[in-house]
């Protein structure tokens, strides 16, 4: 799940990444186009795992998640999903 949090003195946008795994850590790649720089995600006592990243506004990203360092996982809520060179699909958050 996606939450997004605009501010209309700021030029970015705060958003939410929650997503629920039986991993024991999960990790949030691509985002600015950046896959070798993961966002640690945090578990809640719902195992649940969040993060919040700050992103330019009126901008496009491109994720997945990584569970364990070994298995890749799209997030079901997003509206948009793009193919990647390795032939899978990649997840989008529109801001």
């Amino acid at each position: 799940m996606i939450e997004k949090r605009y501010f209309k003195t700021k030029d970015y946008c705060k958003v939410k990444f929650s997503f629920e795994s039986e991993g024991k850590k999960v990790e949030l790649l691509g985002l600015n186009n950046d896959w070798k720089k993961p966002v640690v995600m945090a578990k809640d006592t719902n195992g649940v795992f969040t993060a919040s990243v700050n992103l330019p506004k009126d901008s496009k990203h491109e994720f997945k998640y990584l569970v364990d360092k070994k298995a890749w996982f799209n997030d079901a809520d997003t509206v948009e999903q793009t193919t990647n060179v390795f032939g899978t699909a990649n997840s989008v958050v529109i801001l």
